[in-house]
C-alpha cells in the first residue's frame, strides 16, 4: 500500500469524516471548502483526488461534468492494512507482532482479545451479544490479507 502525503492525507481526511458509506460522495469543491485554512486551489484538490483514485484509494462517479468521490475503504481498513504492510517489512513477523502487543494500553488490549475471540468464534464476556460490528472487517487475500479497497465480506 502506497503511503499517503500530506495533503493527500488530508483529503482523506475530509472524505473519512464527512462521507458516510451510504453517501453519493462529494465533489472536488466540497472538499476544497472542507480543507478550509489551506487556502488551495481548485485544482490542485481536483489533481490530488485523480491521483488518489489512480492508487485506489477513492472511487469516483460521474454526475454531469463532476465528479463525486467518497473513500474506496474505511479510515480503519486503511490502517489495518498499513500495520500489515509494517510487518513485512522483514525480521521476525511473530517478534513484532509480540513486540506490538506489549506497548498496547489495557483497553487496547482488550480489544484485541475481543477481536481474536470473535474471530475464532469463541464466546465469552467479550463476545456475548455477538461481535461487536467494529470488530468484524476481516483483512484476507492471497497473502491472508485483503487489499485496503476491497470491501469486507459480513
Amino acid at each position: 500500500m502506497t503511503r499517503l502525503g500530506d495533503l493527500e492525507r488530508a483529503v482523506m481526511d475530509v472524505l473519512w469524516d464527512v462521507v458516510p458509506g451510504t453517501s453519493d460522495g462529494v465533489t472536488v469543491r466540497e472538499v476544497a471548502d472542507a480543507l478550509e485554512g489551506r487556502e488551495l486551489a481548485y485544482t490542485t484538490v481536483m489533481t490530488v483526488l485523480d491521483r488518489l483514485a489512480g492508487k485506489g484509494m477513492v472511487q469516483r462517479e460521474r454526475e454531469g461534468r463532476a465528479w463525486r468521490y467518497r473513500p474506496a475503504a474505511s479510515r480503519e481498513a486503511h490502517i489495518a492494512q498499513l500495520m500489515l504492510d509494517a510487518l513485512d517489512l522483514g525480521g521476525s513477523r511473530d517478534a513484532a507482532l509480540v513486540r506490538f502487543a506489549r506497548s498496547v494500553t489495557g483497553t487496547e488490549a482488550e480489544v484485541l482479545r475481543a477481536a481474536l475471540g470473535s474471530e475464532a468464534g469463541l464466546t465469552g464476556p467479550a463476545s456475548t451479544g455477538g461481535p461487536d460490528p467494529e470488530l468484524t472487517d476481516r483483512v484476507d487475500g492471497p497473502t491472508g490479507r485483503r487489499p485496503a479497497g476491497e470491501a469486507a465480506e459480513r
